[in-house]
């Protein structure tokens, strides 16, 4: 939404999964690997060097640079891996662009999705397994917070940030108790 109110019936070259591709088709976007109004970077498991490197040359020849979240690294089973985050630091060092993150945490996405389902920010809660973005876009837009410790963050981590969240809970599971 957020690329359909900025430039109607744009283009993008996209790295993502297809429910990122899906989501701009659906707002008419024309997805191209050939001089694109935006170069857009998702979630992958599967980020290939030749797609950060058209990227890269992309965005070099005009493109302008959006990412949907600054995560460094997600959670597997085998131990950290590297996200959207980490893949635009790569990209940003290349280019010199520093990508706008429409995602969290940004609170203009809070906004949209509370708007879009016609929801209100006191009976909402941001639920994450990160601090550094999960937390503090839902402090930042007003939500109640619960952490998850299932992924990026551990217990010990909390301490390192100047903020908290509203709850701290083992897993998923101990928040479909609160309902």
């Amino acid at each position: 939404m957020f690329l359909a109110d900025q430039q109607p019936t744009g283009s993008a070259y996209v790295i993502g999964e297809a429910g990122l591709t899906t989501a701009l088709y659906e707002v008419g976007y024309t997805l191209t690997d050939h001089a694109p109004d935006f170069v857009v970077l998702g979630e992958t498991r599967t980020y290939s060097f030749e797609a950060i490197t058209r990227a890269i040359r992309l965005i070099d020849a005009g493109a302008r640079f959006i990412a949907t979240n600054p995560d460094v690294t997600g959670p597997s089973a085998e131990g950290p891996l590297p996200a959207t985050g980490s893949v635009a630091a790569l990209i940003s060092r290349a280019t010199g662009k520093q990508p706008y993150y429409v995602g969290k945490p940004n609170p203009m996405m809070f906004r949209s999705a509370l708007n879009r389902i016609e929801a209100h920010s006191e009976n909402t809660a941001m639920v994450g397994d990160r601090m550094d973005t999960d937390v503090v876009a839902g402090i930042e837009a007003g939500l109640e917070t619960i952490l998850v410790l299932t992924g990026s963050t551990r217990p010990e981590d909390i301490d390192r940030y100047p903020y908290r969240p509203s709850r701290v809970l083992d897993s998923i599971a101990d928040v479909i108790e609160l309902i």
